[in-house]
């Protein structure tokens, strides 16, 4: 079956070195506004999406991720925007599933209008941390989020990534 939407699903791929070329604001936009469409719990709208992308705060969120992995390098890949999503476990108990439909949302609407991307653990470590706790107060979010995927957002350097064959056995109908 030939649909646009499917399509895009279907071609997304995990982008891991980007030029420094900035996001346009419109794209950003529309990028943001589709991941807040994603389902979630009891429909509270639980999780939170803080879009970072002044270059000293993505480096240094960048750097707290290499911290977590114990290797000096780049877990950013250089990309000029990181949308952070956070879950509110006090809010639903489905915070995780939310933020993380909400990531996937994030992820799937960037490429549909151009964008690449890429999901980056380690949220949850570099937020519990004193520095990233002290970013999330700065950005107006209470204790009781948890930090749960880092989208980096921008623009690819190089050739796209090619698919990866679907295993024989990803889809069981009984």
């Amino acid at each position: 079956m030939k649909n646009e939407v499917l399509e895009s699903l279907k071609t997304r791929r995990s982008v891991r070195k980007f030029s420094s070329r900035p996001v346009e604001p419109e794209k950003l936009e529309a990028i943001l506004e589709a991941a807040t469409y994603a389902p979630t719990g009891m429909g509270r709208q639980s999780p939170a999406i803080v879009l970072v992308q002044t270059p000293e705060t993505v480096k240094k969120i960048s750097q707290l991720n290499a911290k977590v992995i114990g290797r000096e390098m780049d877990p950013f890949y250089g990309a000029p925007a990181v949308a952070i999503v956070f879950g509110n476990p006090a809010a639903v108990p489905t915070w995780l599933e939310d933020a993380s439909l909400v990531a996937g949302n994030l992820l799937n609407a960037a490429h549909a209008v151009g964008v690449d991307s890429c999901y980056v653990y380690r949220a949850k470590e570099v937020f519990s941390s004193d520095e990233g706790r002290a970013l999330m107060k700065e950005w107006g979010l209470d204790d009781t989020y948890v930090g749960v995927a880092n989208c980096v957002l921008g623009y690819g350097e190089g050739e796209a990534p090619q698919p990866k064959p679907r295993k024989a056995d990803y889809v069981r109908i009984v």
